[in-house]
Order: C-alpha cells, then sequence, then structure tokens
C-alpha cells in the first residue's frame, strides 16, 4: 500500500467495503509492522520490549505507556536519532516556527491535555496523510453526492476554530498548509478561539463557511449567536471536536444551524482517532488504531461499561510511536451494532468535558469564555509546567501555576498575567478580579488536574 493519498484512499475504501474481517488483518499487520520498527529505531522501546516474542500482532502483550513515562525518555523514545527534547523544546517555544517543518521533516505540536502538564509531540507525513484520507473518507460518508453538491455551491470554504498563536495540532497543520501553497491552504481559514465572540462572529458572517470544524465550547457559544440571529451562517456539516458532548448538545447544534452535526473524538496523539455518526456514537478508525477500554489495572472492560482509562495505538506516526498509551479518558464500548449501519466500533466518551465560564456584566447581562482560550493561553507560556485556573466567585479567577525549573517565578507571572489581562479586557470583563494563587494546583481524586475549575 502507498502512503500517498490516492494509496490511502484506496486502502481505506477496499477495507471498509470488505468489512470487519479486513479492517482486523489491517491493525494486526499494522501493529506488528510498527512494533518490528519500535523495537529497530528507538531505545527506549528496544529496552521496553525486550524479551517480547519475535513479532507482536496483539496489543496485550505490550506493555502500557503514558505520557509521562514517554516524555522521560523522551530523545530515547523518538525513532528519528535526531529528535530530541531541547531541539523540540526551542521549536515550539518559537512562535516564528508555526507552520515550519522541524527538522525539515515534521510536524511538531503541543498540548496540555487533561493534565495541565504541556505535551510535545512530533508529527510524520504518513500519520498527517492517514488523518487526511480518514478525514476526507468521513466527509464522503457523511455527505453524499447532493451534500457536497451543497458544499461546493457555498465554495467548499473549511472555518476552523483553534487556538492560535501557539503549536496545536490544528493551528500548526493549518499554518504548514498555507506555508506550503497545497490546495486545501485555499479552503481552510483558520479562526481564533481568542476572538472575542462579537469580532469572530462578524468575521464569520463575512467568510461564510461551508464547514465549520473546531472546539465544541466555542462552537457552543457560537450557536447561541446563531440563535439571537448574530451569527447568519449556513454550513452543511458542523464538527465539534476537543471536548465531549452530550446528545442535548449535539442536538442544540443542529437545530440552531439546520445542519448536520458529527462530533469527532480525537487527540494530538492520534489525531484520526474516532468520527461521529448519527445515532450520536464515535466510530473508531480500526483499520489504523488500537483501541483497548481497561479497568484500573489495565484488564479489558465489558463492552456496555464504563472504562477506567482507555488504552490507544496509533498505527500511522513511525517517528513518535504510540503504543499502548494510556489517554486518561473514560470511554464504553457499545456491546451490539449501531443503528447507523457502520461497521466501525461504536464508543462512548466521559471525558475531557469542556467547562464553560460565565461571567456578570455591569451591563446586566452574562459573557462566557470556552475553556480552550484560556488554558491554550496559559499553555503557551514559556515556564509554566503546570497550571490551573478556578474561578473561585462570579468574578474571581485564581491563577495557580507550577513553574519549570529554572523559570523565574515572577517573570513567568507577569507574562501569564499579562496575556490573561488582554482576553478578559477584548472580552469587555474588566470587572473580573485575577488573584495570583501561592498553592500549588489542585489534584483530582482520580490524579488528574482540571485546568480550568467553573464557579460553583
Amino acid at each position: 500500500m502507498s502512503d500517498s493519498m490516492s494509496g490511502l484512499n484506496r486502502d481505506i475504501r477496499r477495507a471498509r467495503k470488505k468489512g470487519t474481517a479486513a479492517i482486523a488483518q489491517r491493525q494486526r499487520d499494522r501493529l506488528g509492522d510498527l512494533v518490528a520498527h519500535a523495537r529497530s529505531a528507538s531505545p527506549y522501546y528496544r529496552e521496553l520490549y525486550r524479551g517480547l516474542p519475535e513479532r507482536v500482532e496483539d496489543p496485550a502483550l505490550l506493555p502500557v505507556t503514558d505520557k509521562k513515562q514517554l516524555t522521560e525518555r523522551f530523545d530515547d523514545w523518538a525513532t528519528d536519532r535526531d529528535v530530541t527534547f531541547e531541539k523540540v523544546r526551542a521549536f515550539t517555544d518559537d512562535p516564528d516556527q508555526i507552520g515550519r517543518r522541524f527538522l525539515g521533516k515534521y510536524l511538531a505540536a503541543t498540548t496540555s491535555g487533561t493534565s495541565g502538564r504541556r505535551g510535545m509531540f512530533v508529527l510524520d507525513d504518513r500519520c498527517m496523510n492517514v488523518g487526511s484520507a480518514l478525514l476526507s473518507r468521513a466527509l464522503v460518508s457523511w455527505l453524499g453526492p447532493l451534500g457536497l453538491a451543497r458544499a461546493a455551491v457555498r465554495g467548499g470554504r473549511f472555518a476552523q476554530l483553534v487556538a492560535t498563536e501557539g503549536h496545536y495540532v490544528g493551528f500548526a497543520g493549518y499554518a504548514r498548509t498555507l506555508r506550503e501553497g497545497s490546495l486545501r491552504g485555499r479552503l481552510v481559514r483558520a479562526f481564533s478561539v481568542h476572538t472575542p465572540t462579537s469580532q469572530l462572529v462578524d468575521r464569520l458572517n463575512d467568510y461564510r463557511p461551508a464547514f465549520v470544524i473546531g472546539y465544541a465550547s466555542t462552537i457552543m457559544l457560537l450557536a447561541a449567536e446563531q440563535e439571537a440571529g448574530r451569527l447568519r451562517i449556513d454550513p452543511v456539516l458542523v464538527q465539534p471536536a476537543g471536548e465531549t458532548m452530550s446528545t442535548s448538545d449535539v442536538d442544540r447544534l443542529a437545530g440552531a444551524f439546520d445542519t448536520m452535526v458529527r462530533p469527532v473524538y480525537s487527540a494530538t496523539e492520534c489525531i484520526y482517532l474516532s468520527n461521529g455518526c448519527a445515532e450520536g456514537w464515535y466510530h473508531v478508525n480500526d483499520d489504523w488504531a488500537v483501541f483497548e477500554p481497561v479497568d484500573a489495572d489495565h484488564r479489558p472492560t465489558p463492552p456496555g461499561e464504563f472504562s477506567h482509562t482507555v488504552l490507544i495505538s496509533n498505527l500511522a506516526n513511525r517517528v513518535q510511536p504510540f503504543l499502548r498509551y494510556d489517554l486518561g479518558d473514560s470511554v464504553m464500548l457499545r456491546p451490539d451494532p449501531c443503528p447507523c449501519g457502520d461497521v466501525l466500533p461504536a464508543i462512548r466518551v466521559q471525558g475531557r468535558t469542556g467547562d464553560m465560564l460565565t461571567f456578570p456584566t455591569s451591563r446586566g447581562d452574562d459573557v462566557q469564555l470556552a475553556p480552550l482560550a484560556l488554558s491554550t493561553l496559559f499553555d503557551r507560556v514559556p515556564g509554566i509546567e503546570l497550571f490551573q485556573i478556578e474561578q473561585t466567585a462570579p468574578s474571581v479567577l485564581r491563577v495557580r501555576v507550577a513553574v519549570a525549573p529554572g523559570a523565574d517565578p515572577d517573570r513567568v507571572w507577569a507574562t501569564a498575567h499579562r496575556g490573561l489581562a488582554r482576553l478578559l479586557a477584548d472580552s469587555k470583563l474588566d470587572d473580573v478580579t485575577v488573584e495570583r494563587g501561592e498553592e500549588p494546583p489542585k489534584q483530582e481524586s482520580g490524579g488528574k488536574y482540571r485546568t480550568v475549575v467553573p464557579f460553583g
């Protein structure tokens, strides 16, 4: 199989047409190939997999990995020996590098994730092409010829709601397509989640997108603007991502925009993990990912029950292999076939819910901020290792920051406070008080840190 877009598209069509047996065989073959590659090229995996059979196609034979373990062994984890922690950190600390290829080859991306701790990841072209091919396949399946024609009449324009000014995978990928002059770059425009809502509404009204893709909490804010008549767009598809959505959330979006809504559940570690369906389930792209709902001891969770966490294996990215990686989300595997007819495994997700912050104003109305607008602002401040933003009162934000070794706490705080003050001012929230917490971020009983905590 070719790793070109045309070759990937053909393979995806053939696998889905042949059904679950063909998909399972591709998964086994790809897992076996990736494990062999990781053992030969990554010192970390060579050590971790010592004593395993020569070829491994059963994920249950592999040890579990997680963000902390892989970050601690960053230089030994990558299969390209030129990829090092210091090189990636220097690259992603520089906003001028957004859209450029790391080492002339790769997409470098950062994320805070649900832990509030910055992650640094490197994605190769194969991974990016698989993601694009699976998205193209999903669009064809969802919209059909009539829907695609309606999108073409609207110019085929994509509005991508992303966190800008940082190396987040959505924005970094978008910036690279622009820089390299691809056709997709002429059809996609990024809109910052940091933009005040009124300005974002005006820009979207001018752009008139056929597709709206991006952070779920920001799209929920836009739904209220559409319902109020201030936002006036007519997309053929709305695709929320990044945060878990309830059935009522999806129904509200469908009603507000009078269109199809297909949420996406994915992660920077596996950008193409799943796509939503008309029945409200996510379908895992099983031919390119291994997805294992497990209990606290990493034993399989029965279908129909929510797991303690989920282990994923990204079968496309060869430069930084994610194999049996603990993603940290609670998921449930559907025990019976999904009524939508998709043969891929169907799941529900409890993890990573977006917590909207609502602030009263002196004008008598409320202003809402999406959690990603706040958390991504702090994530891109150099010197922050861990952060937490808690709304302790309707108009009070308490910020707790753990500073990286060697960083000046006062300088880090001054930079973070300046950015937060600017965001609040742009949103006409001058009455909100920002407190500097001297205590460390609070950890929940499950071991995670909520990066944004609403009042009450």
